[in-house]
């Protein structure tokens, strides 16, 4: 059965040189400013429990999960549609719109409750172990990536399928530490393409 969480983007034909110099810019700053890019990660990671938390305890959790395609989904969809432009794998800044190149869909399941939604903090700690290594990894292609495309405006498949690997499993991280899907994240990149998940059925 297909996780309920989908995400892809298809790699353009060319990148935008000034595009990636601006980037590379904005990365050069967050290292400055005491590794924020970790701190920014880290705040989401412990924010996303604790705001599903209290709008579950306010809501109850079925008008949270029918509420979260303009609310909590629409602002997993600009973080990780930010994630993946400044991880090169476009060179648009995240829209909420239908030519977004960057397809992120949730299919919310289950019945969060509040004591749920805070144990996540704890339940993803491995994820998070993982993608801190694979992190390091996907830095050094990013410079490899900049590098190419610099020179020739583009950079191998086998390079940007795993920066869209790395990026889908925070997609999937994140929505679940949202408690917008029960089902535990794989631990997997899944680089093919992927297509949206179907509706949700209705309860009856």
């Amino acid at each position: 059965m297909a996780y309920p969480v989908t995400f892809n983007i298809e790699q353009p034909e060319k990148f935008n040189r000034a595009q990636v110099v601006l980037r590379l810019l904005i990365v050069i700053l967050l290292a400055f400013l005491a590794n924020a890019l970790g701190w920014i990660y880290g705040l989401i990671y412990l924010a996303l429990p604790v705001l599903a938390a209290i709008f579950i305890s306010q809501k109850g959790a079925r008008t949270y999960l029918d509420e979260s395609r303009n609310g909590m989904q629409r602002w997993l969809r600009f973080i990780i549609g930010f994630y993946a432009y400044l991880h090169l794998l476009t060179d648009r800044i995240p829209e909420d719109k239908p030519t977004d190149p960057v397809h992120y869909a949730i299919t919310p399941t289950g019945s969060p409750s509040v004591g749920q939604a805070l144990l996540r903090i704890i339940l993803g700690i491995p994820h998070v172990i993982v993608l801190f290594f694979l992190g390091i990894v996907a830095f050094v292609l990013m410079v490899v990536a900049a590098i190419m495309i610099l020179v020739q405006e583009s950079y191998p498949a086998g390079i940007y399928g795993f920066l869209r690997g790395y990026v889908r499993w925070q997609a999937r991280l994140l929505a679940y530490m949202a408690s917008l899907v029960d089902e535990y994240p794989p631990f997997a990149f899944d680089t093919g393409p992927e297509a949206d998940p179907a509706p949700a059925t209705p309860a009856t």
